[in-house]
């Protein structure tokens, strides 16, 4: 087997012109970032013990999180950070790839501006190579989910996270859900899926729900709602209203008492009876109180109480209703069919069910023994529906693994050594880029890096680039079924393209002074005018 590796750009004089000292800023920015992020590179990728602004303890590998947690200074940092957290909210993961991807170009192009390049030549061949890169990208594409298959294979690469063991019960779940709530012409809509993450129990014991399931639990006498639910939500306590300014009732005798606690309760009452009116549901994110709460057993009210603000915030972005900061009726309830109390073990989930196409079908409701495991399932959970979107629009797959930068490697070296010109250095400095990916997935695996691209370059060299790195070596990415979405990966390459050649358009960096703050005067009293002299 031929282990020789492709051919890299020549060795250059080591010069850099004074206009461009700039660029060794931006490099030193993007290479920090990229030393925080790449052990955390891959399904092998180590964690972070992550301290959030509130004081928080997580422990986390998941790059965007860590990179919405750090607190960035240079502009060129927080550039790069802005490009990563949009590859992974438009494709549901990829941060670290870009963030890694754009260093190793960034220290290419120091190299060749270093040799002497032009900036403006570098931009031009920057910009072919990237071009290229992505017209040969499809090529690798040697499998495809089929509209009738089930996309369970095709899942569980994407969401073999390292915060998980095992994922096959997961993604089967998310699999089934998916497949369940495909539309008529074959689309596919994330919103459909729910994800509730309720703690306790095993992983395998997650289960999906129908509609849309909450953690929380029915207080009252009043369980479920199985026909015309119509729901509130109160932002605020089910019970007396709280005054923010101190006031003390002023009771001269024991009939004051007696006066002022029956009012007390023919108001509270009153508000309950206006509220059963327009609403038989009732969800609080406050206390509830007991004495409130039989008022609504009363009239027949069921109150859910959840513990989680935003839970209360998507609930009122799915029933396209406002949030209520006081014991009032609202103004449009939220419609649905039947709502009702579920028991999963020792755990408690509220079920909103309706057939709305815009509102959540199924819930996967994930369970795990720690916070860590539970956080970690939610985040494989949103990266296979977030896959199975993909492949709904484009069913390519590529090889994983680091498969798919090594064979982009080995092509672009091959024309590379063919042209003239600054495009052949630059296409040799691109295809180091990409091998630099592998490098990082055989390094945090705990590999010898030398021997394993040794062998990768052998096998690539040899035509098969279905090879990549596994935990043990080598592996043939298709027997393992380690695939990569095709949509995901192009997207983060021209993510990566865009913002290197923004860096490189960068002459200088420039702060913009502060505006000082007005000089208040120690004096607070309004001057006199003074008077006119007689």
């Amino acid at each position: 087997m031929d282990r020789r590796a492709p051919p890299a750009a020549p060795e250059l004089p080591q010069r850099l012109p004074a206009e461009e000292k700039h660029l060794l800023s931006s490099l030193a920015a993007a290479h920090t970032l990229a030393r925080v992020l790449r052990p955390c590179y891959g399904p092998q990728g180590r964690q972070k013990l992550l301290v959030t602004a509130k004081g928080d303890t997580v422990l986390t590998g998941h790059a965007a999180a860590i990179l919405r947690a750090l607190e960035l200074e240079h502009p060129a940092a927080r550039l790069l950070r802005e490009a990563a957290q949009s590859q992974a909210e438009q494709s549901g993961d990829g941060a670290a790839f870009v963030v890694l991807l754009a260093q190793a170009l960034l220290a290419q192009a120091e190299r060749l501006l270093r040799a002497g390049l032009p900036r403006a030549q570098l931009r031009e061949a920057y910009a072919a190579v990237a071009a290229e890169t992505l017209a040969l990208l499809p090529s690798l594409a040697v499998r495809a989910l089929g509209p009738l298959e089930d996309p369970v294979w095709a899942l569980r690469s994407v969401m073999n996270t390292h915060a998980l063991w095992r994922t096959d019960h997961l993604a089967g779940l998310v699999a089934h859900a998916c497949w369940a709530t495909r539309e008529l012409d074959g689309g596919f809509r994330p919103e459909r899926v729910g994800v509730c993450a309720l703690p306790g129990a095993r992983q395998e014991d997650s289960c999906l729900l129908p509609g849309l399931a909450l953690p929380g639990k029915p207080c009252g006498q009043v369980t479920m709602v199985l026909s015309g639910a119509r729901v509130a939500l109160l932002a605020c306590d089910f019970g007396p209203a709280r005054s923010l300014a101190p006031a003390t009732p002023r009771l001269s005798s024991p009939e004051d008492l007696i006066r002022f606690r029956k009012g007390s309760e023919s108001l509270i009452e009153k508000q309950v009876a206006q509220l059963a009116a327009a609403a038989n549901v009732v969800v609080v994110s406050g206390d509830i109180d007991e004495k409130t709460l039989t008022h609504a057993d009363k009239y027949g009210l069921m109150v859910i109480q959840v513990a989680s603000r935003r839970e209360m915030v998507y609930l009122s972005e799915v029933l396209h209703t406002p949030l209520t900061p006081y014991l009032l009726p609202p103004l449009e309830p939220g419609e649905c069919q039947r709502v009702y109390g579920q028991e999963l073990g020792e755990a408690l989930a509220v079920v909103f069910e309706w057939e709305s196409p815009g509102t959540p079908a199924l819930t996967l409701v994930l369970r795990g023994a720690t916070a860590h495991g539970l956080r970690g399932a939610v985040q494989a959970a949103y990266s296979g529906i977030d896959a199975y979107f993909q492949l709904c629009q484009d069913p390519r797959l590529l090889p994983g693994a680091g498969a798919t930068e090594m064979a982009l490697a080995k092509m672009l070296s091959e024309k590379g050594t063919k042209l003239e010109g600054p495009n052949g250095p630059t296409f040799l400095a691109f295809a180091q880029a990409l091998q630099s990916l592998p490098e990082t997935l055989a390094e945090n695996a705990g590999l010898a890096v030398h021997d394993v691209m040794a062998e990768m370059n052998g096998a690539h060299q040899a035509g098969n680039f279905l090879i990549g790195v596994g935990v043990e070596g080598i592996i043939n990415v298709a027997q393992e079924e380690v695939w990569d979405t095709l949509i995901a990966k192009a997207q983060g390459l021209r993510a990566v393209a865009d913002v290197v050649q923004q860096l490189l358009t960068v002459d200088d960096v420039v702060v913009a002074k502060k505006s000082p703050e007005s000089p208040q005067d120690p004096n607070p009293e309004p001057k006199k005018r003074h008077a006119r002299p007689l």
